[in-house]
């Protein structure tokens, strides 16, 4: 079930939620990190042949989130198309997906995160996309996310059910909370994929 707060302590709340589970997942070893990458890995390759996947969105990892360098190294290896988000140039807050080889030219974008260069001969458009793995800060057993709050996934994830992409996120265990609060606008995931 949803809870709705008013709006300024509800992100009073999530700004905080953000701030600590950024300092849980920043005190993860390396060791821990790399183990839970290999788990990740594992289940998302698996998820992805249940569904006959040819193409995925992906993210490069940041701020010690889940790495997805061997993930992405894997799909290659299988032909599966990997795309990554770019800032959207004309449409503030929006994202667009844009076909990610090793060859890529990568620039960083306004939040120092890496994305590929803008070529429009490389979008991919959402009806493409089978699944799209999204990078989270915390979530709860609903499939609520809580991002770095600038929106760009709850835009790009609305009324994903009557589109044809499943939205995913990648996490470690420990960024699970019992409920999150949300706002209307907030998107759930159909599922979180855990070490």
């Amino acid at each position: 079930m949803n809870t709705y707060l008013p709006s300024q302590q509800s992100n009073q709340t999530r700004n905080q939620i953000r701030h600590q589970m950024r300092e849980v997942r920043h005190r993860l070893t390396t060791f821990e990190q790399q183990q839970a990458e290999r788990c990740i890995t594992e289940k998302a390759l698996n998820l992805v042949e249940q569904h006959g996947c040819q193409t995925v969105a992906l993210y490069l990892s940041f701020d010690s989130e889940i790495s997805t360098e061997s993930l992405i190294k894997k799909l290659w290896q299988e032909k599966i198309n990997v795309t990554l988000p770019v800032l959207h140039p004309f449409s503030r807050g929006n994202l667009l997906f844009l076909k990610y080889q090793s060859d890529t030219i990568m620039q960083k974008n306004r939040y120092g995160i890496l994305q590929p260069k803008l070529n429009v001969q490389n979008v991919v458009p959402l009806e493409q996309i089978d699944i799209i793995f999204t990078p989270l800060v915390a979530f709860d057993k609903n499939g609520n996310r809580i991002g770095m709050g600038g929106g760009f996934y709850d835009r790009t994830l609305q009324h994903w059910q009557q589109k044809s992409f499943l939205p995913v996120g990648l996490a470690h265990r420990c960024q699970q909370l019992d409920n999150l609060p949300t706002e209307i606008w907030d998107i759930p995931l159909a599922m979180v994929l855990t070490d």
